[in-house]
């Protein structure tokens, strides 16, 4: 197809790619039209030093981003065609999309897009039904398709020992008084366009609990809502570690999220056995897997909830200078 993109259509598509998560809600990318391309960068200027120090995590998120791209053009008919990190010498450059031959958009395309406005992180407890095996077939799928892998850990021995692992890295981290302070930072009380809404961020920590909260100012919960004991958790992992590993498995962790929306499920991301890398090795040991775990993700069903807010589409766009 002779023509490119135009401002029209990464306006249409960014109202989706703005959706995406990211750690403490920083929506680190920023959207560039450029000789009939969209690309997709890392925003330098919303970075968690504290946190993700080697921009991990902000590659994650705008991976998640690129997919909703993705999605958002193919369903208008626009499918796209895309190189990760195409230029060496601009490092905070992710991803180039550009129009692929038109074609109409495929059943999954669709209902993925369509979960994209109900998606959100769920970090409230889970009712105790089980997840059916057909769905979380579907999980274990999506990760694939985005050549990426998806470990369900089944069982109260391996859940325990993954919440061993998780908890141990969470006290690691908790003990830095720069990562406190800067989780406090992008915690909201009042309402604002980024960071985490106090009111969604969760009930209190609690010794019997299986895994670690973060700890974004939530209410002490009511009497019989514990977290579920026996929770479905899955290790997303990619085939390596590099900065394109880590765009992919943003795109992986996406698809999965929209996926479990579009099943009528709820998840909550961990990514402190992530964030520290002894704990990140530890539990790619004890999954036997090779490549590199990339987020952790708790998975049920839970109770209704909205997304968090975003910027608006203008703050994250850059457009060419119209000039008269």
């Amino acid at each position: 197809m002779d023509i490119g993109y135009t401002a029209d259509h990464l306006r249409a598509a960014a109202v989706d790619a703005v959706r995406a998560p990211s750690l403490h809600n920083t929506q680190p990318w920023r959207l560039r039209l450029r000789d009939g391309g969209i690309e997709v960068l890392v925003d330098p200027a919303r970075r968690l030093p504290a946190t993700d120090p080697s921009g991990w995590g902000a590659r994650v998120a705008c991976g998640a981003a690129l997919f909703n791209l993705r999605l958002a053009l193919a369903v208008a008919g626009m499918p796209a065609q895309v190189r990760l990190r195409p230029d060496p010498s601009e490092p905070d450059l992710l991803a180039r999309l550009v129009p692929d031959l038109p074609r109409r958009p495929t059943p999954t395309e669709q209902s993925l897009h369509a979960a994209i406005p109900h998606r959100f992180s769920n970090r409230m407890p889970f009712w105790p039904d089980p997840v059916p095996s057909d769905v979380r077939w579907r999980l274990v799928e999506a990760a694939r398709a985005e050549q990426c892998w998806l470990e369900l850990l089944i069982g109260v021995s391996a859940v325990t020992a993954l919440g061993e692992v998780a908890r141990s890295a969470h006290r690691v981290l908790e003990r830095d008084p720069a990562y406190r302070t800067e989780r406090e930072a992008w915690l909201r009380r009042e309402p604002a366009p980024d960071g985490v809404p106090a009111s969604a961020g969760g009930p209190q920590s609690e010794p019997q609990d299986v895994l670690p909260a973060r700890g974004f100012g939530g209410r002490d919960r009511a009497p019989g809502r514990d977290f579920e004991p026996e929770p479905l958790v899955g290790v997303l992992g990619s085939v390596g570690s590099t900065a394109v590993d880590q765009v992919v498995a943003g795109q992986a962790l996406q698809r999965i999220l929209l996926t479990a929306t579009d099943s009528g499920l709820s998840v909550s991301m961990l990514s402190q056995p992530i964030e520290v890398p002894t704990a990140r090795e530890q539990l790619r040991l004890s999954l036997g897997r090779f490549g590199a775990p990339q987020m952790v993700l708790r998975i049920g069903y839970g109770q209704p909830g909205r997304p968090t807010p975003r910027r608006g589409i203008d703050e994250v766009l850059d457009l060419p200078v119209v000039r008269a």
